[in-house]
């Protein structure tokens, strides 16, 4: 140390080929990513602004063949400064990097849709925000269980497809007067009969809540339900079995003294329940328990998520998905601060460029 010359200033200069902010909000900057980014590029920029951050595990699983493939792309997102990264204090080894929505993906997002980026209601400190949030931990979760889904879809033989993915933000938009879920999903499965869907809200316990506090959510969605018509499954997914055996108790007491309580059907799961040798464990298995009145215990046979809907006979099949959202305009048309969800299957990988002359 006392050898060395450096000035302090020298030590400041920007990352070797990464843009300055400045540089990558330029037109020169904006023509070089059309020429660079692909369908699968510009799906997965959707993906990390709908749901705010993203593992480097977790886009692997949502989008590329191997670790090496994932890390080679993202490193080209990240110099071209579509994605933004950080990577949080871990106190054993190292946490992955986690991924947010760079300033040049959020230009490409805007003018894919016809806005500009404040109508998207981008900002770069604020999405890089999500780094010292207290709810981190939570949101890489949520978004972890719902990768998982679309990795097992990808690799499946194509009879199992996540069809619908909502983020906690757009979900507060639709239902926030009432309840607020983690995340909204839906699958389709294909079965003897034909394809089966299964729809669902997500809510996601990290231990860290009280309780009595879970159970009391399905007050919100009774009133939901209610209001809607419609009775939206409620799974709660938990860390271990030991902090479910006490959550089914607090939301049986909740679930039981519901007006109608069939208007709201519950299962949870735990996380210990997963098989960790499976080639793409996820919360497809047969690890969900549905809630059933008067009864407490874990007692009775666990179902696989698409099998879930056999619990509740009286539960009718999800309204079909059309163009239109649940507040009825078309989905499809992007209005200041809100884009449409993304497609939660990414499109096919663009092969390598063949240049002129080679074979």
């Amino acid at each position: 140390m006392i050898t060395t010359t450096s000035r302090q200033h020298a030590l400041r200069d920007h990352l070797p080929g990464r843009h300055t902010a400045r540089a990558a909000s330029s037109v020169e900057h904006q023509a070089m990513l059309a020429s660079r980014l692909t369908a699968r590029d510009k799906w997965l920029l959707a993906l990390i602004h709908e749901h705010r951050v993203l593992t480097s595990f977790q886009i692997q699983d949502a989008a590329f063949p191997s670790g090496r493939s994932a890390r080679q792309r993202l490193r080209d997102l990240y110099l071209w400064r579509a994605v933004s990264r950080f990577q949080p204090f871990q106190q054993l080894g190292s946490a992955p990097m986690h991924y947010v929505l760079g300033p040049a993906g959020a230009a490409v997002l805007a003018a894919e849709h016809g806005l500009d980026v404040k109508e998207l209601g981008y900002r770069h400190d604020r999405a890089m925000g999500i780094a010292h949030n207290q709810r981190l931990a939570h949101t890489v979760g949520v978004n972890d269980f719902f990768t998982s889904l679309i990795a097992r879809t990808r690799h499946s033989d194509g009879g199992e497809a996540l069809v619908a993915w909502w983020s906690e933000a757009r979900c507060a938009r639709h239902f926030g007067d009432l309840v607020i879920p983690d995340g909204y999903g839906r699958r389709r499965t294909r079965h003897r009969d034909g394809d089966r869907e299964t729809e669902w809200f997500l809510e996601f316990d990290t231990g860290t809540e009280s309780l009595v506090k879970v159970g009391r959510k399905l007050a919100g969605y009774a009133r939901l339900a209610e209001s809607t018509g419609i009775a939206t499954p409620v799974l709660v997914w938990l860390p271990t079995t030991r902090r479910e055996a006490g959550a089914r108790a607090a939301l049986a007491r909740v679930h039981a003294g519901l007006d109608v309580p069939r208007s709201v059907p519950a299962a949870t799961a735990a996380a210990d329940l997963l098989d960790p040798t499976a080639p793409y464990p996820s919360p497809a298995e047969a690890v969900w328990l549905p809630l059933t009145s008067g009864r407490t215990d874990r007692a009775g046979p666990r179902y696989s998520l698409a099998d879930l809907a056999d619990a509740w006979p009286d539960l009718s099949p999800p309204v079909a998905f059309g163009t239109e959202d649940s507040e009825g305009g078309d989905a499809s048309v992007a209005s200041p601060y809100r884009l449409p969800p993304p497609i939660p299957i990414p499109p096919t990988a663009t092969p390598n460029r063949v240049i002129r002359g080679e074979r």
